[in-house]
């Protein structure tokens, strides 16, 4: 069975140990510079924790490295100095690709990025959320159908990528995670302008945000949206955009523009033209 050793004890660590150790894979334990963080870890886990990088290497078979993406390739530089012949390396970073393992192949080992499209907020709990979550795969050839078994044994969806895309697929999940943090901000200062309270304008928009992407979720974008660029309301886009602040206006004209793409699909017959000139400043 593979020996699944973890180095870098954070929200990434404790949650893909536990949720590993949840499905009856064999995770051995964890090594971390903070060894208290070790120590938690292992405890959480039922596993055990490593004084020194060297003994996780050589109890393990694989590693994943849940580490900052800033300190991968300075891990990547201690493990290759210890015998790591034919172990299988792994990092859990959405923009990093398997080529921070430089010159793997000439270690006879096998390198890979797997990760999961999920925003681990809670180190004690987001664990119990990670049924059904996308991971993504990408690395060495050689091994890659039996990594990519690994994390169907978990149950979980996985896609195979290219080193080429890891970019833009990173993005993507920028555009739909953190980019959302920042629209909802947005919102939240617009209320405030109304005279609301962060908190009192937090609790009045909770419902749109979540009611949207439960339909985002359930229906797909082109049924879900509604509004006034998918009714094609030109009085009511340009009342926005003539109360809007030039940074406001600026986000506002970008993101309809989207929009309208989006309910040209779901309104073929419906004239936007006029939208569309408004939207460009004509």
């Amino acid at each position: 069975m593979m020996k699944i050793g973890f180095i870098g004890a954070g929200k990434v660590g404790f949650s893909l140990g536990k949720y590993f150790c949840e499905h009856n894979l064999n995770v051995i334990g964890y090594y971390s510079k903070n060894l208290e963080s070790a120590k938690k870890a292992a405890e959480f886990t039922d596993t055990m924790y490593f004084e020194d990088i060297e003994s996780i290497v050589k109890s393990s078979d694989t590693l994943f490295l849940t580490v900052p993406d800033g300190v991968i390739g300075e891990i990547w530089s201690s493990i290759k100095k210890i015998p790591i012949r034919n172990k299988i390396i792994c990092h859990c970073s959405g923009s990093l690709s398997s080529a921070v393992f430089s010159e793997i192949e000439n270690y006879q080992s096998y390198g890979y990025s797997i990760h999961p499209l999920f925003p681990f907020s809670d180190k004690l709990n987001s664990y119990k959320e990670l049924s059904g979550v996308f991971f993504t795969l990408e690395g060495s050839k050689e091994r890659l159908k039996e990594m990519k078994m690994l994390v169907e044994k978990l149950g979980n969806p996985v896609q195979v990528i290219s080193s080429e895309n890891k970019p833009i697929y990173h993005c993507a999940a920028v555009y739909v995670s953190n980019f959302m943090v920042a629209l909802a901000q947005t919102g939240i200062d617009l209320l405030v302008e109304c005279g609301f309270s962060e908190e009192e304008a937090a609790f009045a928009l909770n419902p749109l945000l979540m009611g949207n992407a439960k339909n985002i979720v359930k229906q797909g974008t082109i049924k879900a949206l509604t509004g006034p660029v998918e009714r094609s309301d030109i009085g009511t886009v340009s009342s926005h955009m003539e109360n809007l602040t030039d940074s406001q206006k600026e986000l506002y004209i970008l993101l309809s523009k989207k929009l309208v793409e989006i309910a040209e699909k779901k309104n073929p017959d419906r004239d936007y033209d006029g939208l569309k000139n408004i939207l460009r400043g004509e």
